[in-house]
């Protein structure tokens, strides 16, 4: 082993195995590579092969400081390869199964490479503080989500022993009892039971185990030794400042993507994290449109939509006659293949493109785009904040309904449609966004925070100085 390699910290990155999940937490190794740690990059071997399907079997080569590994998620191989896992099945097998594996790992890694100084784990991957507890290695939790929705989870117990939730039924869902106000947040005043994460419903299959699971893993995180947000002080001071005081000590050096542009080693720049393969020709059709013309659609890797949801999506941007690129995974329908209506695929074929993946930040970053019709992953929400792209929200699962809250009522840069969608209401609201009034008022204040967003990696910015502080804890670790 070189002895150059002896002295640098090593860090063990361990992402959720989720598409949200790996983004970020490749990035932030990215970022870290830049200040001299060696990387260890941990995926599930059913990630690890869908990345080397969608970006080439040589695209994760090890570089001499930069290394991929794997261990089992623990359940059998989907039929379709392709295809997110089913999360309460994948979040339960990955708790139990997966430690003995991660330690014999970090064994195996720094017997190879070098000793390990840190484990960087994803907020949901709760086994890895007992292989660092037990190996005495410190450990930096990731939480990829906006730090509203943190809040909001450490709430479920409390909704739990008030009685609010879990829901009595399905009619709840529709009877309005979701409307109700709950102030339990003082940083996020009016936010209502349907804008938490909504596992707390307990209405689905699965939805029990993953409350569990959830507040297990945020009791797990006060014994990390920091968090790491991708965010930004100006985006959520007052919400960190409330994290501060339940947590950790927390570093906001978001957006992730602007501090990878800014300093990561550009040899990395080939490693790419999308499970799916890109389709880089949508690219070329935007070139060919003027700007702010173009509404872009895109649900995210997850969200999956009924048949008539589709056909309600499809007519209404049909119906608002903006040019539009829209992402339609393979899986985005329930139990079918996306079938589009053939009338639709007529009426819009000169004002459309349809993919299976893109490359999101390119398309954002894109000056023909002028809104976004999103699913708000916060990937997603951070992305389109970044480049000043308003948004339209459509929010499923997780902690999509916070930041679809957050977006509409905290920060002022979207407007949110109904669950239950309808082809006139995604008409309305794609017009309004790109050309009335409200879309204007919502331009500027998306505007307004992409400015602050680049200003806060700068030099002088409030997320720089925040990664000066982690990388000093980091390399203490070291010593």
């Amino acid at each position: 082993m070189a002895m150059e390699q002896e002295k640098k910290p090593h860090a063990v990155c361990i992402p959720a195995p989720l598409q949200g999940h790996i983004n970020p937490m490749l990035k932030l190794a990215k970022i870290l590579h830049s200040k001299g740690f060696i990387i260890t990059f941990v995926n599930t071997e059913f990630n690890h092969q869908r990345l080397l399907r969608s970006q080439g079997s040589d695209a994760l080569s090890n570089l001499p400081s930069f290394h991929f590994e794997t261990i089992p998620d623990g359940l059998p191989p989907p039929e379709n390869h392709d295809a997110s896992q089913d999360i309460p099945s994948l979040a339960k097998s990955v708790d139990e199964t997966c430690l003995d594996p991660f330690k014999n790992l970090l064994t195996k890694v720094s017997d190879s490479y070098s000793p390990i100084t840190c484990i960087v784990s994803d907020f949901l991957m709760g086994f890895t503080l007992a292989a660092a507890t037990e190996l005495g290695i410190p450990e930096i939790l990731v939480w990829t989500s906006g730090a509203g929705s943190l809040l909001c989870y450490n709430q479920y117990q409390n909704l739990l022993e008030k009685g609010l939730m879990p829901l009595k039924d399905s009619s709840f869902l529709v009877n309005g009892y979701l409307d109700t106000v709950v102030d339990c947040i003082p940083t996020m005043s009016g936010i209502r039971l349907k804008d938490f994460p909504p596992f707390i419903r307990i209405i689905y299959p699965g939805d029990e185990y993953m409350v569990k699971f959830l507040c297990a893993q945020v009791e797990r995180a006060k014994m990390a030794s920091a968090i790491i947000f991708n965010t930004f002080h100006e985006l959520e001071s007052d919400i960190l400042d409330t994290i501060s005081s339940m947590f950790p000590p927390s570093y906001a050096i978001g957006p992730f993507h602007f501090l990878e542009d800014k300093i990561a080693d550009k040899s990395l720049a080939s490693i790419k994290s999308n499970l799916w393969k890109e389709e880089p020709e949508c690219l070329k059709w935007l070139d060919s449109k003027p700007p702010l013309s173009v509404i872009y659609v895109n649900f995210g890797s997850i969200v999956v939509m009924t048949p008539q949801q589709l056909v309600e999506f499809c007519w209404g941007l049909a119906k608002s006659n903006y040019s539009f690129l829209w992402i339609i995974r393979p899986d985005l329908v329930i139990g079918d293949s996306a079938v589009l209506p053939p009338e639709f695929l007529e009426e819009t074929s000169d004002r459309r493109f349809l993919a299976g993946w893109c490359p999101q930040e390119q398309v954002l970053n894109h000056p023909s785009i002028g809104g976004f019709l999103t699913h708000s992953g916060w990937n997603s929400t951070l992305e389109s904040i970044s480049c000043g792209v308003p948004m339209i929200c459509w929010p499923f699962f997780a902690d999509q309904q916070t930041n679809c809250w957050l977006s509409c009522n905290k920060w002022g840069i979207a407007m949110e449609i109904d669950n239950d969608v309808k082809s006139d209401e995604v008409k309305n609201l794609v017009v309004e966004l790109m050309s009335g009034a409200k879309g204007n008022v919502i331009r500027k204040n998306v505007t307004d925070l992409k400015n602050k967003a680049e200003k806060a990696c700068t030099s002088s910015g409030s997320s720089m100085a925040d990664f000066e502080k982690l990388i000093h804890l980091m390399q203490e670790f070291s010593k």
